[in-house]
């Protein structure tokens, strides 16, 4: 009988052995669960606080993490296959007035400019253009499919911001862009800053020498006014053609 109790507690314990060991080697063959940037008021993703009006189109819209969550959400389109969810890439997608909105985020500025090469190659090459409205926002690759008026869908995409801090694992492949763009801002604001003061100078100076004309002018028609008699000849003996000159004294007269 004893032996009998034994062998129940030897089975007991290799069956809870076996359990342990089954739980433990189920969860170290589950993947990883992607990192993803949650709100902490409310656990909502913050790619989807990112869409225009998003207070409406959060009950409208799917947040994707897979290529076959991208497909069920938007079908089969063929620019969705330059899309990799690698590293952390996140994506939503909802439906507005002016077309299917797609707002995808990469991780890196560098993943983030590759896709927009990639992409902007694909719509060239199928010509999708008119079908497709697509702009890079910071690190946001957006698309407007179906586009009822390409005005509306452009306006739809300006009202996406990205809102963080874009940092280059290397060297900034951008920063001579920028370099060029500042000078060329600050010579553009210098040459218009000098023609605007040089036009200013010139009209200060024709308006001061109006102002002194006139003051001019006006002192001498009262100087004038004041002149009981005018004489052309600059004061000099004249003929009294026109009786103008007062008369010469006798006595001032030369001699014979």
């Amino acid at each position: 009988m004893r032996n009998i109790w034994l062998v129940k507690i030897s089975i007991s314990i290799c069956t809870v052995f076996m359990l342990i060991s089954g739980v433990f080697a189920q969860s170290s063959s589950t993947p990883p669960i992607k990192s993803r940037e949650v709100s902490d008021a409310d656990g909502i993703p913050v790619l989807i606080k990112h869409l225009p009006d998003w207070e409406n189109a959060r009950n409208r819209a799917t947040y994707i993490l897979n290529q076959n969550d991208l497909r069920n959400a938007l079908g089969s389109r063929e620019v969705l296959d330059l899309i990799e969810f690698e590293s952390g890439t996140e994506a939503v997608t909802a439906d507005y007035d002016a077309g299917k909105l797609l707002l995808i985020e990469y991780m890196t500025p560098q993943a983030s400019v590759d896709a927009d090469s990639k992409i902007n190659q694909r719509l060239a090459e199928s010509g999708q253009n008119q079908s497709v409205v697509y702009r890079r926002i910071g690190n946001y690759n957006v698309f407007v499919f179906e586009p009822t008026d390409p005005v509306a869908a452009n306006a739809l995409l300006d009202e996406i911001k990205y809102e963080k801090n874009v940092q280059w694992l290397g060297e900034d492949p951008f920063l001579l862009k920028r370099a060029e763009r500042a000078i060329v801002v600050g010579l553009s604001e210098l040459f218009v800053a000098t023609t605007l003061t040089i036009i200013g100078g010139l009209g200060l100076s024709v308006l001061a020498g109006i102002i002194v004309g006139i003051i001019f002018f006006r002192f001498r028609e009262q100087k004038r006014a004041g002149m009981q008699e005018f004489s052309d000849a600059g004061g000099m003996t004249r003929l009294n053609l026109d009786g103008f000159t007062p008369p010469t004294a006798s006595e001032r007269l030369l001699k014979d």
